[in-house]
């Protein structure tokens, strides 16, 4: 099974001057657990999660201030809807994060959640094996 079969191709992106309860207000109404960054002054796109948001909060941090941009995660691995839900279960520990942005050549296309993939594997079965880490 592939990433474009398991990944939601409607993604919820903010801008890097968004606050944090800009950012959870956005995800609570979507009923989803990262958004997308974009912001044109960046090389690329960045992830906010919730697990940020918390840790923001649980740190002291005010959400009605503090902006997104300071908080977001900015070295984000990209997938390509090809990729296997296998070796994207396999970045995903690897990296130790639980979303992938998902492009199409030039395009965002969607993300995919640890969650997406429970959810396909649980209703249609994996498809291959794991593959085992490097260097084993």
């Amino acid at each position: 099974m592939r990433i474009r079969e398991g990944m939601s191709e409607s993604v919820l992106t903010i801008g890097p001057s968004h606050t944090l309860r800009n950012a959870a207000e956005a995800m609570c109404r979507r009923n989803v657990g990262a958004a997308v960054v974009l912001d044109p002054d960046a090389p690329g796109p960045s992830v906010i999660t919730e697990r940020d948001i918390l840790q923001a909060v649980g740190c002291g941090e005010d959400p009605d201030t503090e902006l997104v941009s300071d908080h977001v995660t900015s070295n984000v691995t990209l997938a390509s809807p090809d990729w296997s839900l296998e070796r994207a279960a396999a970045t995903m520990v690897r990296g130790r994060f639980r979303h992938l942005v998902v492009y199409d050549g030039p395009e965002l296309a969607g993300i995919l959640s640890m969650r997406d993939i429970v959810r396909c594997w649980t209703q249609d079965g994996a498809t291959s094996e794991v593959p085992a880490p490097a260097g084993t």
